[in-house]
């Protein structure tokens, strides 16, 4: 068993020394992370590197997008809901467009082929759905 300070490896979180009793393979573990952070940080410096060496992996993305939580999907479920109920209140022809466009992923001029009618028309309409919708909102 070895002592380390917890301090040394959590500045933020320790103020005063905190030593703690750990096993070999677990101060390997620490010291291998440690020579690995330090590496790459002398990679970015060498390349002049202001952005990740190690794209591709899903780190940032990670990093950057959280996962959704319960109530972030419970509420993403109501917004959805609330539009859907918008949408209906629509004129027929317009709420129809729109559900064509954006929650069946149809193009414009795919939903002027089923139809039958020009695709200016077919968007127009949708451009004033999505005006009165603003409106809702």
């Amino acid at each position: 068993m070895k002592k380390i300070n917890l301090r040394e490896l959590y500045p933020d979180v320790y103020t005063t020394d905190f030593f703690v009793n750990v096993t070999e393979e677990v101060l390997d573990v620490i010291q291998t992370a440690q020579w690995l952070e330090a590496a790459y940080e002398r990679r970015m410096y060498r390349h002049k590197a202001h952005y990740s060496l190690d794209c591709g992996n899903g780190i940032e993305k990670a990093a950057v997008f959280r996962t959704a939580t319960p109530e972030d999907i419970f509420e993403e479920k109501q917004f959805q809901e609330q539009v859907y109920a918008t949408v209906m209140k629509l004129p027929e022809k317009q709420a129809k467009r729109i559900y064509a466009r954006y929650y069946l992923g149809m193009t414009v001029n795919e939903i002027a082929e089923v139809e039958g009618v020009d695709p200016s028309r077919v968007r127009d309409s949708i451009r004033r759905g999505l005006k009165q919708l603003v409106k809702y909102f």
